[in-house]
C-alpha cells in the first residue's frame, strides 16, 4: 500500500471511530458532520472524499458494528469445537445478546440504523452479516444430526434471526438493559432448544 493509499485509510478509520463515538453519545440527529470532522482531526473535503453523505459515514459505522460483533459471534461459536453445532450456536445466541447491553451496539445497531437507513436497508445489511451465520449452524446441525428435519433451514433462519433483533430492541430499550438481557436469554435459547431432535 502506498503512503498515500495509507493516509487515505488512516482519515477513513478515524472519521469512522469520531462519527461512531458521537453516534453512541448521542445519536445520529443530535451529531453535525462538523462535529464529526473536528473531532477526527479531518476536514469536510476528506469526509466526502471518503462518504456521500452522513448517512453513508453512519452506515459505515454500522457495517463496522456488524462486523466486528460476526467476527466474535463466530469466535464464540468456534471455540467449542464442532461436536454439537447447535450449542456452537446457544454460544452464538449469548454472545448477540451480551452485546445489545453495550452503549455503542444498542443506539448505532439496534435504535439509530432502522430509522437512519430505513427497515429495508438495515434488514438487507442484518441479513448480509448475520444470515450465513445462523443458516451455517443450522445445516451444521441439521448434518449432524441434531436438528429436526422438517423444517427447512432458510425460512427458520430468518425467523431466529428476526426473533433475536426483537431481542436486541427490547434489551437496547430497557431501562435496565442488563436484566432485560437475562429475561431475554432463556427465551431465545427455548427457541433453539427446540430445534432439537
Amino acid at each position: 500500500m502506498s503512503r498515500q493509499a495509507e493516509k487515505s485509510e488512516a482519515t477513513r478509520a478515524n472519521l469512522i471511530a469520531a462519527a461512531r463515538a458521537l453516534f453512541a453519545e448521542r445519536g445520529y440527529a443530535a451529531v453535525g458532520t462538523p462535529e464529526i470532522v473536528e473531532r477526527a482531526g479531518s476536514s469536510r473535503g476528506a469526509m466526502y472524499h471518503h462518504f456521500k453523505d452522513k448517512k453513508d459515514l453512519f452506515r459505515a459505522v454500522y457495517e463496522q458494528l456488524q462486523q466486528e460483533l460476526m467476527e466474535r459471534v463466530a469466535a464464540d461459536m468456534a471455540g467449542l469445537g464442532g461436536a454439537d453445532p447447535l450449542a456452537a450456536l446457544e454460544a452464538g445466541t449469548r454472545t448477540f445478546l451480551r452485546s445489545c447491553v453495550e452503549p455503542d451496539r444498542a443506539r448505532i445497531g439496534l435504535v439509530e440504523a432502522p430509522s437512519v437507513l430505513g427497515w429495508a436497508e438495515w434488514r438487507d445489511i442484518d441479513e448480509r452479516y448475520a444470515l450465513g451465520v445462523v443458516v451455517a449452524g443450522l445445516e451444521a446441525g441439521r448434518a449432524a444430526g441434531l436438528l429436526r428435519d422438517d423444517v427447512p433451514l432458510r425460512p427458520l433462519a430468518h425467523v431466529l434471526l428476526a426473533g433475536l433483533g426483537e431481542a436486541g430492541l427490547l434489551i437496547a430499550a430497557a431501562d435496565d438493559p442488563a436484566a432485560a438481557r437475562a429475561e431475554a436469554e432463556p427465551a431465545v435459547l427455548a427457541l433453539l432448544h427446540g430445534l432439537r431432535r
